[in-house]
């Protein structure tokens, strides 16, 4: 059983004359030498093989089909299925068109496949006759199916009526045992040659149904299956394992057969379609349904069987006929080519993106492919495989390699590892004695060569050298050391054979050397030799011992004669002290004695030698013969387990012979046997298939309920070390909360003491004041009491007549508590004495600040009434006097105070330095009754505040100067004229404020959804808000009013066509695209809006859709227009598809318009934002970028990777100076020089994503999901210097 995974290849075809003439591009492209296809610019995909358009079917076949016909040979199944779009090459690919026109080199696999297989039947039959053997016999079926309306047809029915196909097919599918598919009430025809196959195979494809459609002339309309039957009988092969060699067995048994099958597929599916491409009506729309049924049930198979996730769920086989079909070739015994065919063609970019992905789905499917054999044949096989397993065992346990144990535990010797390192080693150490000698030799011709040249110098010195008295000196020189070279070897070959020699005669009297060698080599003999050695190993051992014995006699013998010469020359060395002449004549015998006692000490040494030799063999001896004890034993073990379980073998083959004998036999006589023996032969064999189906399925069932307990099991110790987990959390908690609420108790506690510390001192004050009032104060009478009382309130009474109504006690008693009331009211007035000087500071602050604010006013009124001849009229009345008026202009409500007189000049006008008291109360009245009037009129509406400075704002490029605040969500998208600014929010509003007044103008609202996107048109007064799918056109001039209604679909709906939507409305209408930002021109004569991956042009004179702008893959995220300076407008977008293209709009154009340029090098992600400065265009991404483009030269000049720690949200060009901002969906607004491209700072402008920046001739405005929008001035310029651009609007906009 192997493990092999589907291929799939894919071909590309070329071109078809009719693409060429409508001007179709080619989309695919193939890397050359590399397995990868290329769709489009940016999809990539890898497969097994990949096939261009110029490829041949030869190369085809080679690739996929080639070794697939070998392994059929084999007795392995196949499968090849042709899948794509329709007309996308699959039937030429398998060959069934059968062209009358087409060539050989133009054949396809199917014709191809069948000339090899009976190439290969011809091949193996000649090997067979060559080897000496009976050469195989082949069996060769075919069938021809047609999956019709999920209906199977047999093409091979010759009396089939053509009517047959509307009707029920007979034809069944089953499924044997073995889980293979097999079909019954088909046709299957015997094939006996080559020519034979394909005149069977043209006939069925001429019985094919098929059909014109508008992709393809000749259509396949149904799914062909054509299947190819292969049964060999052959001789019985027998594989050495150790050299991989197949030899043919040569022994003289009879030959023992081996039955094989195979079955081939070659599957042809129809083209998956569309039927608003094809055009199909009636029978053809019925079919195109069908045969998308049929491939969309073949792809959920190809789903569970490649999502590795649910690996172990349901496999729809039987939702479709097709995938039942191929059951086994999809998820069985089979090994699968699927040739995905495309098309290059632009206009099929779908289909073919869709035909990869299901490739690369299918990709993951791995088989488990299987020998197809008889069961006789497996059963034969797998004795022969366990008899050479035994065998190769046996071998091992021979030579020692293996071992059994004291335990009879096997074991690797290791003895054997020795023996492998030794082996080695010594190969190591020949290399190394090998290239020693060759720098031997290069040493000694080095050292020849300059003896040679040593005795020529001392020739040509003394004048007798010649050329020829050289040479011969460097010759005979260089026979002198190969004579010194021999010379060494000899001796050192002679000093060890001399040494050799020497210990052999010492132990030739203990060893038994010819015994050993006989012992050693009988040691694998007769176990009578086995016998004899052993007693011979023994009787040495014995004969060694003896001897051993005999010298530790000897031994301790010339210890004790040793130990008394030591005492009797001891005593001699007593008596050195005598005269010389004794002296002379002990040294004489000391020398004498120690003479005797050098040799005897050499003597001792040999002894010891010996005694250490014998030692040493008689523990050899004794080792190994326990060793070749236990071996005997081990190998009568062996022996007797080997026998058993060869005559167990022999047992089982001749049983199985005698069962398959007795089954040919059976089979022979089959005709003679009566119904009955058939019957009752069938119901045993039923019987048995049923017990043995039991026990299968009682072991299933066990080997499931043991899976579930190991699964129960596993979650069983998640849940439980989840608990434990959670029970020590809760233990912690627990500690954490009694430790807490220990806190709680002992902070009450104390609190609690505090405070009844403080209540007995206030008690015990209170009694202290009690004890100190005498007790006639007490007694006093309710009317002086009372009067008290009063008098603390404030009441008017006659303080002289109580105080000589009191006492002298209870009148000092009053007298220090007037004193303390007195104290106390003279620091409340103090205090309202410093307000009110606070107050009055501040008011007049506001005074000098409204005269200087009005007196601007003035001006910038005096400025509007040059055309507007009643403002005029109206300021000319406002210089006659010094009061209060109102003056109305459309759209602005402002309070006028003229603080001027009649006669006084325009140039002489100033503010006043110190306003009179009068006139100040004056201007407050008006000021509040003004604030009274308007908070009442707009408590609703948002306002422009002041935006409070902070420390670090001081150091920054850009000020915060204003917020406005009126929305109630996320502002998503701002434009702005010097006067007005619109915002548009997710409350689903669009807000117009004044940027005069500060005040919010109107809100136009009953948008379905977000407002994305708002335009203002300065030229007709209209403003254009977006909503999902929607554009509304307001005009502001007449209320509010919503005038049209325009679609991304090219629509246009007179008023609001959204009025009827109240709540809010995520989903986008049918057919409809959503809006994401729109455009316009600076004429204000042309909208564009990205709508999907286009632009829609609209003309606002007539509002109408004249085209749209095309060339994106992603949805379009932003865009700007520009002019250039024929006056043609220049709209550059951005998508998702991280290109961004630019058009060339001429006046009038319409239809589809393509992209001028496309930028290139790409970003990494979508595009968020553009912005135009000149000639310089600036994108920000998703991939935290920033890009600055050339649109003349139409290349990048500049990029900054990480310009923002996140997206790039938005962009803007500083009013007035070469700046650009940016702000990202962290809240940061970075600013840079536009020249450079390098930072000029940063800074927190919101604390959400900033979603849109905007700018008018001198302030930029940010939007942000804090619900404000932030007006911005910028604070200096890039040389360092204060910018002063619009400051006195700024001081109107503080008031």
């Amino acid at each position: 059983m192997v493990a092999y995974c589907h291929f799939f290849p894919h071909r590309i075809r070329p071109q078809l004359a009719k693409e060429k003439i409508e001007g179709c591009h080619i989309c695919t492209s193939v890397i050359p030498g590399e397995p990868q296809l290329i769709l489009g610019k940016d999809k990539a995909f890898t497969f097994d093989f990949v096939f261009d358009m110029d490829t041949q079917q030869d190369r085809i076949y080679a690739k996929c089909t080639e070794k697939l016909i070998d392994g059929c040979l084999q007795g392995y199944n196949a499968t090849v299925l042709a899948y794509g779009q329709t007309g996308s090459g699959k039937t030429y690919t398998m060959g069934t068109g059968f062209d009358v026109n087409s060539t050989e080199i133009e054949q396809g696999i199917i014709p191809r496949a069948v000339k090899h297989l009976y190439l290969g039947i011809e091949q193996r039959k000649q090997a067979a006759i060559e080897s000496g053997l009976p050469p195989p016999e082949f069996k060769v079926n075919a069938q021809f199916l047609e999956l019709y309306n999920e209906e199977i047809l047999d093409l091979f029915d010759s009396v089939r009526d053509l009517d047959a196909r509307n009707k029920k097919s007979n034809i069944k599918i089953h499924e044997d045992a073995n889980g293979g598919i097999y079909t019954v009430g088909v046709t299957t025809r015997t094939i006996n040659s080559e020519a034979e196959m394909m005149q069977c195979l043209k006939l069925g494809a001429l019985c094919r149904t098929t059909a014109s459609t508008q992709m393809n002339v000749q259509s396949s309309r149904s799914h062909a299956i054509f299947t190819i039957h292969l049964c060999q009988m052959r001789v019985c092969v027998k594989t050495d394992v150790s050299f991989q060699i197949v030899t043919i067995s040569e022994s003289t048994q009879m030959n023992e057969f081996e039955t094989l099958t195979a079955k081939f597929h070659f599957v042809d599916l129809a083209g998956s379609e569309r039927l608003k491409r094809t055009g199909a009506t009636g029978d053809r729309a019925k079919e195109g349904i069908s045969i998308n049924c049929g491939l969309l049930a073949l792809g959920n198979v190809i789903s569970a069987l490649g999502d590795k996730s649910r690996r172990a769920t349901h496999v729809p086989y039987r939702d479709s006929k097709l995938t039942r079909l191929l059951q086994d070739s999809l998820g069985g015994n089979s090994q699968t080519f699927m040739i995905a065919c495309i098309s290059p063609s632009d206009r099929d970019f779908m289909e073919t993106l869709n035909t990869l992905k299901y490739a690369n789905r299918a990709r993951n499917i791995k088989n488990k492919v299987m020998l197809n054999q008889d069961k006789a044949s497996q059963q034969i096989s797998v004795l022969r495989g366990e008899i050479a397993r035994l065998q190769m065992e046996l071998t091992e346990y021979k030579t020692g390699k293996r071992i059994i144990g004291d335990d009879g535990v096997e074991s690797i010797n290791d003895m054997f590892h020795e023996n492998g390192m030794l082996q080695t080693e010594n190969t190591n150490l020949r290399m190394r004695i090998k290239a020693m000698q060759e720098t031997i030799e290069s040493l000694r011709a080095r050292i020849t060569q300059l003896l040679s040249e040593q005795v020529n110098q001392v020739l040509a010195k003394s004048g007798d050298g010649n050329e020829e008295i050289s040479a011969m000196i460097q010759k005979y020189i260089q026979e002198v050391e190969d004579l010194r070279i021999k010379l060494y070897e000899s001796e050192a070959m002679n000093e060890n054979l001399r040494h050799n020699l020497s210990r052999a005669s010492a132990r030739s009297p203990y060893l038994g050397g010819t015994s050993t060698l006989s012992f050693a080599g009988s040691v694998l003999s007769h176990e009578k030799e086995v016998m004899d050695v052993l007693e011979v190993a023994k009787k040495d051992l014995e004969r060694l011992k003896k001897k051993e014995k005999r010298k530790k006699k000897r031994d301790t013998e010339e210890k004790e004669k040793n130990e008394l010469e030591e005492e009797e020359g001891q005593e001699c060395s007593d008596h050195e002290e005598g005269d010389e002449e004794d002296a002379e004549d002990e040294d004489i015998e000391i020398s004498e004695s120690s003479d005797e006692s050098d040799s005897e000490l050499d003597e001792k040494v040999h002894y010891q030698a010996d005694l250490a030799n014998i030692t040493c063999e008689i523990a050899i001896k004794q080792k190994l013969i326990d060793e070749l004890e236990n071996s005997q034993r081990r190998l009568q073990t062996l022996k007797q387990q080997y026998e058993e379980k060869l005559m167990m073998l022999q047992n089982k083959i001749r049983d199985t012979q005698l069962e398959r004998d007795r089954v040919l036999q059976n089979l022979g006589s089959m005709e003679s046997y009566s119904e009955e023996k058939a019957n009752k032969i069938k119901s045993e064999y039923e019987k048995k298939l049923q017990v043995m189906n039991k026990e299968l399925q009682k072991l299933h069932t066990a080997q499931k309920e043991h899976a579930r307990l190991l699964k129960n099991q596993l979650q069983f110790e998640k849940q439980l070390r989840k608990l434990q987990q959670e029970v020590g959390e809760m233990k912690k908690t627990k500690v954490r909360l009694m430790k807490q609420m220990k806190e709680e108790q002992e902070r009450a506690r104390m609190t609690e003491s505090r405070r009844t510390r403080e209540i007995a001192q206030l008690k015990k004050d209170q009694r202290k004041q009690d004890v100190s009032i005498p007790v006639s104060f007490e007694n006093t009478p309710g009317q002086d009491y009372n009067c008290l009382h009063l008098q603390e309130e404030g009441g008017t009474v006659d303080v002289s007549a109580v105080i000589t109504s009191c006492s002298l006690t209870e009148a000092r008693y009053l007298l220090d508590h007037f004193l303390s009331m007195a104290i106390n009211k003279g620091l409340q007035a103090a205090q309202k004495e410093s307000q009110i000087k606070m107050l009055e500071g501040r008011l007049k602050q506001i005074e000098i600040n409204s005269a200087t604010q009005n007196q601007l006013l003035f001006h910038m009124l005096k400025e509007k009434a040059e055309f507007n001849p009643e403002l005029e009229a109206l300021l000319g009345n406002a210089l006659q006097g010094n009061f209060v008026t109102y003056i109305f202009i459309p759209g602005m409500h402002v309070l006028f105070q003229c603080l001027y007189d009649s006669g006084t000049s325009e140039a002489s006008i100033s503010p006043p330095s110190s306003p009179s008291r009068t006139r100040n109360e004056k201007n407050v009245f008006s000021r509040l009754s003004n604030s009274q009037v308007s908070a009442s009129t707009t408590q609703d509406k948002g306002v422009i505040n002041l935006f409070p400075s902070s420390k670090g704002s001081k150091a920054a490029p850009l000020q915060c100067i204003h917020v406005a605040e009126g929305h109630n969500k996320a502002v998503l998208c701002l434009d702005a004229t010097d006067d007005l600014l619109f915002t548009g929010s997710k409350d689903r509003t669009c807000k117009v404020w004044n940027l005069v007044t500060g005040q919010e103008i109107m809100s136009l609202g009953g948008h379905p959804n977000n407002v994305v996107s708002v335009k203002y048109c300065s030229y007709s007064s209209l403003v254009f808000s977006v909503s999902t799918s929607y554009i509304k056109v307001w005009d502001i001039r007449d209320s509010a009013k919503c005038i049209r209604t325009l679609t991304s679909t090219g629509q246009v709906s007179m008023g609001d066509a959204c009025s009827s939507t109240k709540n809010r409305t995520v989903t986008i209408p049918p057919g409809e695209n959503q809006i994401n930002q729109i455009a316009l021109n600076p004429t204000g004569m042309f909208l564009y809006a990205a709508s999907g991956n286009s632009v829609r042009m609209w003309d606002l004179k007539r509002f109408q859709s004249t085209g749209k702008l095309t060339g994106h893959l992603g949805p379009v995220m932003c865009l700007t227009v520009d002019q250039t300076a024929n006056g043609q407008d220049l709209i550059i977008t951005g998508s998702k598809d991280h290109y961004i293209k630019m058009f060339d709009v001429t006046e009038g154009a319409i239809g589809t318009v393509s992209p001028t340029y496309n930028f290139e090098p790409p970003h990494y992600d979508g595009i968020e934002s553009l912005t135009v400065l000149g000639d310089s265009l600036f994108s920000g991404s998703r991939d935290n970028g920033i890009k600055k483009w050339d649109m003349a030269q139409q290349e990048l000049l500049q990029q900054v990777p990480n310009a923002h720690k996140d997206w790039v949200c938005a962009l803007g060009i500083v009013p007035g100076h070469q700046i650009l901002l940016s702000g990202c969906r962290g809240g940061i607004l970075k600013v840079w020089k536009v020249d450079s491209f390098s930072p000029l700072g940063e800074m927190r402008g919101h604390d959400s994503p900033i979603n849109a920046i905007c700018t008018n001739s001198t302030h930029s405005f940010t939007a942000s999901d804090d619900q404000t929008v932030r007006i911005w001035r910028a604070r200096r310029s890039t040389d360092g210097q204060m910018l002063d651009t619009a400051d006195t609007t700024d001081e109107v906009h503080s008031s």
